[in-house]
């Protein structure tokens, strides 16, 4: 059974790291591309970052560059965001998201991905 399994959340104070971990089961994340979305309470959710089924691409939204690193390991199965030098308004819950059938560049689109995970809460505050 397809599974997305997302991990690392937590508290955390405001400039604070926090590592974000998706683990697929039930399937291989190689071939497809991954996106992390976030979902804040009163808010739309937003595409964070995606990232090509090779890795070679790459896309953020403009909010996090700088902070935010998008990675994946298919021999593990697992994507990441390292978030680094987090605000308050990166409070979220947040997902990660296989796209089955990945344009050639990743696309931050909702719509564009098709299974996702559960989400972490991700809370950053003094």
């Amino acid at each position: 059974q397809l599974q997305l399994v997302e991990s690392g959340g937590g508290l955390v104070q405001p400039g604070g790291s926090l590592r974000l971990s998706c683990a697929a089961s039930g399937f291989t994340l190689d071939g497809y591309a991954i996106g992390w979305f976030r979902q804040a309470p009163g808010k739309e959710r937003e595409g964070v970052s995606c990232i090509s089924s090779n890795g070679g691409s790459t896309d953020y939204v403009e909010s996090v560059k700088g902070r935010f690193t998008i990675s994946r390991d298919n021999a593990k199965n697992t994507a990441y965001l390292q978030m680094n030098s987090l605000k308050p308004e990166d409070t979220a819950v947040y997902y990660c998201a296989v796209d089955w059938a990945p344009p050639l560049r990743c696309r931050l689109s909702s719509n564009e991905f098709d299974d996702w995970g559960q989400g972490t809460q991700v809370t950053v505050s003094s």
